[in-house]
């Protein structure tokens, strides 16, 4: 993975996406992406914001929302990706600002997804690792995404990923193994508060 950042870049995203959805719950405003941010910063980058609550020690997914391709520039997508994970996600009523000191932010920069190239479906499988890739499932109009950390938390095999996100994508779960469907693989850097407000710290996981 050539692109990369530094916990001091990951920290200035965590905390404008904390900054972005605080604003917006209290204004309705939007603000802006400050100057003289680090030249990555303003690179286009495909990212995900994700809002989990912290409920009797526990975090529960609370908003997930994102730009899985790099179209944007990086600050200005999470800005973008954390108001909407905060307002938009179809899964979950908007937050509240009496939410806001129960709930971590997380933010995960995309890398280009890569089509899998594989002689048979039942190939992909060994052409994905778990804890290091992350999905998109595509046939016809139907998409899905799941990022690199979902297959760790609910400790799935590749297998079980890839139907998951045939799932997510509204297909069958085993679509995977029709011919048509394509299936993209991307890498994630990925920075979250330890806590709500609380230090940013950069998540990694060992590869299955």
């Amino acid at each position: 993975m050539l692109f990369d950042l530094n916990i001091e870049e990951g920290k200035i995203l965590v905390k404008l996406a904390r900054e972005a959805v605080e604003e917006y719950l209290k204004t309705r405003k939007r603000i802006q992406a400050p100057k003289g941010l680090p030249e990555k910063l303003m690179q286009a980058c495909g990212v995900f914001v994700t809002i989990n609550i912290i409920d009797a020690g526990k975090k529960e997914l609370r908003g997930c929302i994102g730009l899985p391709y790099p179209t944007t520039p990086l600050a200005e997508a999470v800005i973008e990706s954390a108001i909407s994970s905060a307002t938009q996600d179809p899964r979950f009523y908007p937050l509240s600002t009496n939410e806001l000191d129960n709930v971590v932010f997380e933010v995960s920069v995309l890398t280009p997804p890569q089509l899998v190239e594989a002689e048979k479906p039942n190939e992909y499988p060994s052409k994905i690792k778990v804890g290091v890739d992350g999905l998109i499932v595509e046939r016809g109009l139907y998409k899905g995404l799941l990022l690199p950390q979902v297959p760790v938390e609910w400790d799935w095999d590749e297998e079980e990923f890839l139907c998951q996100c045939c799932i997510k994508a509204g297909l069958p779960p085993d679509c995977w193994l029709m011919k048509g469907t394509k299936i993209y693989k991307f890498q994630a850097i990925i920075f979250e508060e330890e806590k709500p407000r609380g230090e940013v710290k950069r998540k990694t996981f060992g590869g299955k």
